[in-house]
């Protein structure tokens, strides 16, 4: 998810987008362990992207 696709998104919007993306990373955490993924990239893609869109939530709470 892009920086300029976060900030059109409304604080609930984040929420969902936040709990998707952590249940995904847990998701990827859990299958690459059982068996390597294909892609493990894709582990700090998501990482990344929980961070970003947690970033965006406590600038705008700050605000």
């Amino acid at each position: 998810m892009k920086q300029s696709e976060i900030k059109e998104l409304s604080v609930e919007g984040l929420n969902e987008k936040v709990a998707e993306f952590k249940k995904q990373y847990a998701d990827l955490k859990l299958a690459h362990s059982v068996t390597p993924l294909e892609n493990p990239l894709l582990i700090r893609k998501v990482r990344r992207t929980v961070a970003r869109l947690a970033t965006e939530l406590t600038k705008r709470e700050l605000q």
